[in-house]
């Protein structure tokens, strides 16, 4: 499984991508100290990879929310995999320019390209009536869909759900 996050300076959305169901378990979009506890949670399973959108710098200035995301996306980490003597479990840092390279082709792909690429590839909302694979999804949860999508795709080879820290080039 792969739990991504696209991280925000309050808020931050998350869904848990099975990589080889290709299907969305759970998703969702909360208060930064919830997701926190979420992580710091022992409740996950040992193979959940977590994979954590990353900011880039383009030489452009940036603003105090931008640096107040980074200290939450150290703070996920460290909630997700502590030097504490239990087990580290993976992770990962992936940048929104890959995800648009992966889905749309091009760095240029607004988040309206990324949504209908993901549409495409996953399936469609479908309705109350009849839910589809991405029914439910709302806002930031497309952008770490599009995360889970990217990183499960960084390597195509993986066949299985024993799916290796090396296999994915996760950090530990």
């Amino acid at each position: 499984m792969i739990l991504a996050i696209d991280p925000g300076t309050t808020r931050s959305a998350w869904v848990l991508w099975d990589p080889f169901q290709r299907t969305i378990s759970r998703h969702g979009c909360e208060d930064n100290h919830e997701v926190l506890d979420r992580l710091a949670s022992r409740s996950w399973d040992d193979n959940t990879v977590m994979v954590v959108e990353m900011i880039a710098s383009y030489g452009m200035p940036v603003g105090a929310e931008v640096f107040e995301t980074c200290v939450w996306i150290g703070r996920f980490v460290q909630a997700w995999s502590p030097d504490d003597g239990h087990v580290r479990r993976a992770w990962r840092r992936l940048y929104r320019r890959e995800v648009k390279l992966h889905l749309c082709g091009s760095a240029r792909a607004r988040d309206a390209n990324v949504r209908q690429a993901l549409l495409d590839l996953v399936g469609p909302r479908g309705t109350k009536c009849a839910p589809g694979p991405t029914y439910g999804l709302r806002a930031d949860e497309w952008a770490a869909l599009g995360v889970a999508v990217t990183a499960a795709a960084s390597d195509e080879t993986t066949t299985s759900d024993e799916t290796t820290t090396a296999q994915m080039g996760l950090a530990l």
